[in-house]
């Protein structure tokens, strides 16, 4: 990446102006390290200066940083306070006046490092603004005037070191340069002493005479090298003394010394040392300070008469690393001998790192890629070596990771992808340890929030559910409550139930809550139209795209006992027991009066439209002409004589019985059969003119009396014909002939289909008996019943099984361990409409 690098030439030029010109900004470019901008200005600029066009350096244009949102930042804020970057324009200004002297001290180079961040995507860039030294300080003399004695013995060509003075300025606008005024007694040399220092010193020119003049009044000037120029004067008084010939000499012009920081005041640091060869007081020597800062003199002190020099106050290698500064020693003539003191500041590991959360982007979506920088991190440690050495590390099980941006910077990534439904948030620590012995470290915490995402579907708690509801139930009933669940948040959690689809025509059915996922019958349910129906339910969530899911629903419909049961044999029309004025035809059952106890008479035939136990029926006899001759089976429904027919009997019987189901309530319903007890057709004639006499004239009743023996007649002769060629054809032993009612005749299916679901079945059945012999059952000739559907029988949806067919044929003989004793058949009951 390239980078810029601003740098700044201000000078500051005197042209009989008051005011300080502002500096002219030179900017030059140049390739730089990584992520790292570098400007250069001069010092002492005003609060609002312009440092660099930041956001440009970056790349940035003017409409991108409002999203953008460029800040700086710096683990030491007692930097940042000097500088501040426009939101509108991104160019970097100063904040607060800057003072080379007052940030760095004698350091020869000044500079003060921040971060700039972005936002959309994060990312963090280094500034450093290198402070030019501009020649703002003059130099000056720790005292107003300098007494000298020399003494008027003193040889010509001596020299007397002078105090230096002190340019708290940098580099050329420190070096000095020195000027006395004219003298023809005194001139000015200049000794170079270690680290390129100049150090005056006073030549004597001439002897001196104290009887012609004891003083001199000159005046030492001290030139900085800056552009304009500084100077600073002294006055240097010189008194001339008797004798005092010898100067106090130090054992080292220069004395080095080093010491731990944070050492106990008082501590010794060095011991310095002078002699003089004079004897008394001119030879007794005590050690000062010589021309030093405030602050050497706050933290060091020195024994006058030992020369020790002792820590004053607690040294922090953070703050300097290294003191230097002059000694003097003085004898009792005054004569005065100088040496400089070098002090380095030795570290030790007292600052723990410092660790600052410079930017931390939460909540992050929990779809957002492995990689993707959660939080950006300043780590800094004030110690230097080993001790400011800093590795960090992740504490907590949480999927981040730590990556290195650039020296002290780190970036907190996704070490993997994040799931919100196992953690909405992750909690972790930031460790950060030096490498000194003993090791430091400090700790930060990171929260870091996951927003969810639409990633989960509804999860029904049950894949299919099943509902059982009882028929002729209220419309709006309810029926079931499903309930699925979504493992998101918000809108993306938020379920909805919509009806999916089902079994055909199920759908009017049911109806299906939107929030709370109850279903409810649309109508009332028929247990004889709809026994079973499936619907789907689709649970679906909020999210953008939205995501479902379905559940099958099976709706059982439970019978209720709300079909009584419905007597199809007799008809209701023959079941009739009015008197004459009913114009309905009437059946009768002919019982033979030699019947014995047993002998079947007729069957009731019922069904029910109910199923199960609603559908069970029994029959009761509940009423009779005669109670004690007829009995009715309880599950059969056949009507049988309970004792032999006796000559007492009546002719005409009438018989009522009651069909019940077994529902709760019960439900029934009554089928009444007339029987007309004679030994034949011919004997039961006149009964049945008796009947209808009352209902229709002589002449009618004669002249349908007549129709009906001619209808007999020719129904006799027609199966007597039948059964003659029926046994020839499979040429059978001629006996037949004697006996043409041997013959069995079977119905070839019954009048109802077989299957009524799952309701009471009728049949058809005939009667054959032979001489001497009372047969209980017999096969019956089927009545005359008219082919009506069974839908209008049921009054129900058919279940769409088919009805068995007979297995026995027209003509088949009956089975019969008698058939060879000779038999006389004889129709052993009839049925006749009228």
């Amino acid at each position: 990446m390239a980078v810029r690098q601003n740098q700044t030439d201000c000078r500051r030029r005197a042209a009989g102006r008051a005011v300080l010109l502002p500096a002219l900004l030179l900017v030059l470019c140049c390739r730089a390290a990584a992520e790292r901008i570098r400007y250069a200005i001069p010092e002492e600029l005003g609060r609002g200066s312009l440092v660099g066009p930041l956001a440009r350096d970056l790349g940035l244009s003017p409409a991108e940083l409002p999203a953008r949102k460029l800040r700086v930042a710096s683990a030491a804020n007692r930097q940042l306070k000097y500088f501040t970057v426009s939101g509108e324009s991104g160019n970097l200004y100063v904040s607060e006046r800057l003072d080379r002297e007052e940030m760095c001290g004698e350091s020869a180079s000044c500079s003060v490092s921040f971060e700039a961040l972005v936002q959309n995507p994060l990312n963090v860039f280094h500034v450093e603004v290198a402070i030019q030294d501009v020649n703002d300080n003059a130099p000056t003399f720790s005292k107003a005037a300098l007494h000298l004695e020399i003494a008027e013995l003193t040889l010509p060509g001596a020299r007397f070191p002078l105090e230096m003075a002190r340019d708290a300025d940098v580099g050329s606008n420190s070096l000095l340069t020195y000027q006395l005024t004219a003298n023809p007694s005194f001139t000015l040399a200049l000794k170079e002493r270690p680290g390129g220092k100049k150090q005056p010193e006073l030549v004597l020119e001439r002897e001196l005479d104290r009887e012609k003049q004891s003083s001199f009044e000159l005046v030492l000037t001290a030139v900085d090298g800056g552009d304009p120029v500084k100077s600073g004067t002294v006055q240097v008084r010189v008194n001339v003394t008797d004798a005092n010939d010898n100067a106090p000499v130090f054992s080292k012009s220069v004395y080095e010394a080093r010491v731990r920081e944070n050492v106990p005041s008082g501590s010794l640091v060095v011991r310095v040392r002078a002699t003089d060869a004079d004897a008394g007081s001119n030879g007794r020597v005590s050690y000062s300070f010589g021309n030093v800062p405030d602050g050497v003199r706050a933290l060091f002190s020195v024994e006058s008469d030992s020369g020790e020099v002792r820590t004053a106050g607690p040294l922090d290698f953070e703050e300097k690393r290294k003191y230097s500064f002059g000694l003097e020693a003085r004898d009792g003539g005054g004569l005065v001998a100088h040496c400089e003191l070098q002090i380095d500041i030795s570290d030790e590991n007292d600052n723990a790192p410092e660790i600052t959360v410079l930017s931390v982007s939460s909540p992050v979506p929990e779809d957002a890629p492995a990689g993707t920088v959660v939080a950006l991190l300043n780590v800094n440690d004030a110690d230097s070596g080993e001790n400011g050495q800093v590795w960090c590390e992740l504490s907590g099980e949480a999927p981040l990771s730590m990556v290195s941006s650039s020296v002290g910077s780190y970036k907190v990534v996704t070490a993997s992808a994040l799931d919100r439904e196992q953690a909405s948030e992750h909690r972790v620590t930031v460790v950060a340890r030096d490498r000194g012995s003993p090791s430091l470290s400090s700790r930060a915490s990171l929260v870091l929030e996951v927003s969810d995402v639409n990633d989960n579907a509804p999860v029904f708690e049950e894949a299919a559910y099943s509902a059982y509801v009882a028929e002729n139930n209220a419309a709006g009933a309810p029926v079931v409550r499903v309930r699925a669940r979504d493992a998101d948040a918000g809108a993306n959690g938020r379920v909805s139930y919509w009806l999916a689809g089902g079994s055909a025509g199920a759908a009017p059915y049911v109806s299906v809550e939107a929030r709370s996922g109850a279903v409810y019958a649309q109508r009332s349910f028929d247990y004889e139209q709809c026994r079973e129906f499936a619907v789907a339910v689709r649970a679906q969530d909020g999210g953008a795209p939205a995501r479902s899911s379905t559940a099958t629903v099976r709706v059982f419909v439970l019978d209720r006992n709300d079909n009584a049961p419905r007597v199809l044999w007799p008809a209701s029309g023959s079941g009739a027991s009015g008197s004459g004025a009913s114009s309905l035809p009437a059946a009768f059952e002919v019982v033979p009066r030699s019947a014995e106890a047993g002998y079947l008479v007729g069957k009731v035939v019922a069904v029910d439209a109910d199923a199960g136990r609603n559908a069970w029926l029994s029959y009761e006899l509940v009423q009779a002409s005669e109670p004690s001759l007829f009995r009715v089976g309880l599950h059969s429904g056949e009507v049988r004589t309970a004792r032999a027919v006796s000559e007492r009997d009546a002719a005409k019987q009438r018989v009522v019985a009651v069909v019940k189901d077994h529902g709760q309530p019960a439900l029934s319903a009554t089928a009444t059969l007339h029987v007309v007890l004679a030994e034949s057709l011919q004997e039961a004639l006149p009964e049945l003119s008796e009947r209808a006499a009352g209902a229709d004239s002589p002449a009618e009743l004669q002249f349908y009396l007549v129709l009906a023996l001619a209808l007999l007649s020719a129904l006799f002769l027609l199966s007597v014909a039948l059964a003659v060629l029926a046994r020839l054809r499979r040429a059978g032993p001629p006996a037949v002939l004697r006996c043409l009612g041997a013959q069995r005749f079977s119905v070839p299916g019954a009048a109802f289909p077989a299957d009524f679901c799952e309701g009471t079945l009728p049949y058809s059945y005939n009667l054959c008996v032979a001489p001497a012999r009372a047969v209980a059952e017999g096969a019956w000739l089927p009545p005359p019943l008219p082919s009506v559907p069974a839908e209008e029988l049921l009054g129900a949806e058919p279940c769409g099984k088919p009805s068995p067919s007979s297995s026995a044929g027209a003509g088949e003989p009956p089975t019969d361990t008698d058939a060879d004793a000779p038999q006389v058949c004889k129709p052993s009951r009839s049925r006749f409409f009228l």
